[in-house]
């Protein structure tokens, strides 16, 4: 029996795994993508968050080859710690059907950059679907299996923002279990030695040159034949701002953006007068419809940045270059009014640390009042980046510099950061603080290997203990403090410290002020 129901993009992927029968959706979560899995597993899907993305999709690989299907979620900056493997499976493919999801942030509403993940199929070979609304992200998710498993390929699924978490109608068909799993041995196909992956490269490439037939057969374009004068190519929710920007325009909106169906796109060009191409972020459909000797007119260089909207395709459509009007300044964010980071922000700042930060919700300490983190570039680079600034600086400024990382960073790409420490530690040591708040906070208080729960907030069989972990590694002092009961204490500590040439973690422990009623709930109801 169909369906009807009100759904956000992130819920229809979730209704699609499970309808089409996926064994496990594993990911790590971040805006816009943590709801996939969370709902997921509130439909009774199996679902697990991993330490980090690498994982994830090596998890997700394990299942593929097994012949089950795998749905593997993260934000777009995931997709970076995820590359490693993504790039050698889409060489070898899986029998099973393997589909990784790329959540991007355009405008960066919550993201330190707005790569466009449409980069990465191209550069890793994989084909690459962008629906436009909450239906076609349920329907293109299940070809995107089936698919997977026709051509033994990896799919890329590229959503944003407003994809993920705008609503609309969507009708849900019926769901089937998951079949029987099985490992065929295949070594010629699944492990990828130069001899191999020689192989595998060519047959990549012919692939791809079938899913481009494929594509051209039209299943996944919408042709909106409208004047002969305008015509827009366009994808995703693009799309929608289209529509609404030039209603008077034929359209073409390409779902399977990678590979292209030249062909079709060549045709529609030539049927219309005037031909835009009309993306958010990079020109990559221009680039690649360029190349292809099409004559078509991209955008300027003002509309690369940010989210497209209607107001902005308006004025794209018309070249127009005035300066866009600036919106109304909001309300900075900031650490949350009983924040246990902030107590150590304030020891940070009254001793005039130079902090190499992280990402996570206490990377708001760079803000006032604050104003207590240097740098930030990347999950797990703040103990590395620390490292390196304790190695230039001429010592009086090294003995200053203090890593800030959070309990679920450091689970992420931490851990390495301490092995680099404590193998090629700097003259006068280091100091790391970990600010361990028992959940990861900024993207919607999940669950990680350190707080002894699972996705499901259920008991996890054995919690990874970061102390314990960090005593393994080899560190010579690992303290375990609450600055916000003795932030005196803390700061004597934290002096102490830095003025020794040992290398240093400080755990500041105590839980989020937004998950401590839900936590101790998890903890009563073990």
């Amino acid at each position: 029996m169909n369906q009807r129901l009100l759904a956000s993009g992130n819920e229809a992927m979730a209704m699609a795994a499970l309808d089409c029968g996926v064994h496990l959706g594993v990911g790590y979560p971040g805006t816009p993508s943590s709801e996939i899995l969370e709902n997921f597993s509130a439909l009774g899907g199996r679902a697990e968050w991993a330490p980090n993305e690498k994982c994830a999709l090596e998890v997700g690989i394990g299942v593929a080859f097994a012949n089950g299907r795998s749905l593997v979620t993260m934000k777009h900056v995931g997709v970076n710690v995820a590359a490693d493997p993504l790039f050698t499976i889409a060489y070898s493919g899986t029998p099973g059907g393997l589909v990784l999801v790329s959540a991007d942030d355009p405008g960066m509403a919550s993201s330190q950059n707005e790569q466009d993940n449409r980069r990465y199929a191209i550069a890793a070979g994989v084909p690459m679907f962008e629906p436009a609304d909450s239906q076609e992200c349920y329907d293109f998710l299940i070809r995107a299996f089936e698919i997977s498993e026709a051509y033994r390929r990896p799919v890329l699924f590229r959503v944003t923002m407003r994809v993920c978490h705008s609503k609309c109608i969507l009708e849900r068909r019926g769901r089937v279990e998951p079949r029987a799993t099985r490992f065929d041995k295949d070594p010629k196909s699944n492990v990828m030695i130069p001899a191999y992956a020689r192989i595998a490269h060519r047959k990549l490439r012919a692939s791809l040159h079938e899913l481009e037939a494929l594509n051209e057969k039209g299943e996944f374009t919408k042709e909106i034949r409208k004047s002969n004068e305008l015509g827009v190519i366009t994808s995703g929710i693009s799309f929608q701002h289209v529509r609404d920007a030039a209603p008077e325009a034929s359209i073409l909106k390409i779902g399977m953006t990678y590979p292209l169906p030249l062909e079709t796109i060549r045709r529609f060009a030539g049927s219309v007068k005037r031909c835009v191409v009309v993306e958010e972020g990079d020109p990559v459909l221009e680039d690649a419809v360029k190349a292809a000797g099409i004559p078509v007119e991209g955008k300027a260089e003002m509309f690369r940045f940010g989210e497209l909207n209607v107001n902005r395709v308006r004025k794209l459509l018309a070249n127009d270059l005035t300066p866009e009007a600036q919106p109304p300044a909001g309300k900075p964010p900031q650490l949350c009014v009983g924040c246990p980071h902030r107590k150590s922000y304030e020891v940070l700042r009254d001793m005039n640390c130079i902090v190499s930060g992280d990402i996570g919700c206490y990377t708001l300490g760079v803000l006032p009042p604050f104003e207590a983190v240097d740098t930030c570039v990347c999950m797990g680079a703040s103990i590395t980046v620390g490292l390196g600034l304790r190695k230039a600086l001429p010592e009086a400024e090294a003995r200053r510099v203090v890593s800030v990382i959070g309990d679920s960073t450091f689970l992420h790409t931490g851990i390495n950061g301490i092995v680099e420490m404590v193998y090629n530690r700097p003259a006068t040591g280091h100091v790391v603080l970990i600010l361990d708040n028992s959940t990861t906070a900024m993207t919607g208080l999940q669950e990680h290997p350190g707080t002894g729960r699972l996705l499901d907030h259920t008991p996890c069989p054995h919690p990874v203990s970061i102390e314990e972990t960090l005593r393994g590694i080899g560190v010579d002092n690992v303290d375990v403090v609450d600055a916000v009961l003795d932030q005196e204490g803390f700061k004597e500590l934290l002096k102490k410290r830095l003025a020794s040439n040992d290398t240093s973690v400080i755990i500041c422990r105590r839980p989020c002020i937004l998950a401590a009623v839900k936590i101790k709930s998890y903890e009563e109801n073990k």
